[in-house]
């Protein structure tokens, strides 16, 4: 009777862990969702206000109501015949031009950049001439020098050499400040590559531009996805660059995005609200459409130090 006794005891006793362990678990993993809802609704606050703003028309915008939900539908006109929609409209007429353009900077930046690192992050990776370790670390200077630092003596060498105030010269800025990002990225992604991909190549005859084109550029997808991202969100939300070597009527969608909120006199919030999102638009595809990819080719090893 003991013995049964004692049987039953563990038998119960080994019972209730994994209750408890489940228990916990769960517990855990309510604590984890109710902590990421909390962080969802805290970001999504100001998106909240712009979208709610943007379709509502000017006499219904204002710091009291910038929470409510608009007090008419927005294709309905309020007493001046402004509606929500009408916002957008406005918005999309002074954008689209500058929309456009900043498709023509942000693209080939992007691509251009991110090629021309990963030939520099190769050659730093399995060139080990002279000087190649100070060779990178002047690379990297670009990184950490301030954009407010070079403006003056930028804008004078770009008076000096006569280039327009056009997307074409900020798309070569742009290209010139993405490469010690790109090489860095690169670099490092290149270095957890087999030394032994490498010497097969030479063996089958293959010299250092030879290995590049048929064995190191297509095991580089994970690192292009993440330049290409990182470069094109620089071009397209750039303000500064586009401040001072471009105007608004050559400029990206920064720069006018700024001027339809001071041409309105910030009369019409809606219309600014409006604008703002159709100019983040493209970004926010860009993350939704490649962000697994961005977050496989950092955990693949592109920017390991």
């Amino acid at each position: 009777m003991t013995v049964a006794t004692g049987i039953e005891r563990r038998t119960t006793t080994a019972g209730s862990i994994p209750t408890a362990h489940r228990t916990r678990a769960r517990i855990g993993r309510t604590t984890k969702y109710v902590l990421l809802l909390l962080f969802i609704v805290i970001v999504l606050m100001p998106v909240y206000v712009l979208v709610v703003t943007s379709l509502k028309p000017p006499s219904d915008v204002s710091a009291v109501t910038s929470w409510a939900w608009p007090s008419r539908w927005p294709w309905q006109a309020d007493g001046d015949g402004a509606t929500g929609f009408g916002n957008w409209a406005t918005a999309w007429e002074a954008l689209a031009a500058p929309l456009g353009r900043t498709f023509l900077l942000a693209i080939p930046a992007a691509l251009v950049s991110a090629m021309l690192g990963s030939m520099n992050g190769f050659v730093l990776s399995r060139w080990k001439f002279p000087y190649a370790n100070v060779v990178f670390t002047l690379i990297l200077f670009g990184m950490f020098i301030p954009y407010q630092a070079i403006m003056v003596p930028l804008v004078q060498m770009k008076t000096s050499l006569g280039l327009p105030s056009s997307i074409v010269t900020l798309l070569f800025v742009h290209i010139i400040y993405g490469l010690p990002i790109c090489t860095l990225i690169f670099r490092n992604y290149y270095e957890g590559v087999p030394e032994e991909l490498m010497e097969a190549s030479r063996m089958d005859g293959a010299g250092m531009l030879g290995s590049y084109w048929r064995i190191i550029l297509p095991l580089s997808l994970p690192g292009f996805v993440v330049t290409i991202i990182w470069q094109f969100t620089s071009a397209w939300n750039d303000y500064l660059f586009a401040l001072f070597l471009s105007d608004a009527n050559q400029g990206p969608v920064s720069l006018s995005l700024v001027n339809l909120s001071q041409g309105a006199q910030l009369s019409n919030y809606g219309a600014s609200m409006a604008g703002a999102l159709i100019a983040s638009i493209p970004t926010l595809l860009v993350y939704i459409l490649l962000g697994k990819y961005f977050v496989g080719g950092l955990m693949s090893g592109s920017v390991k130090s």
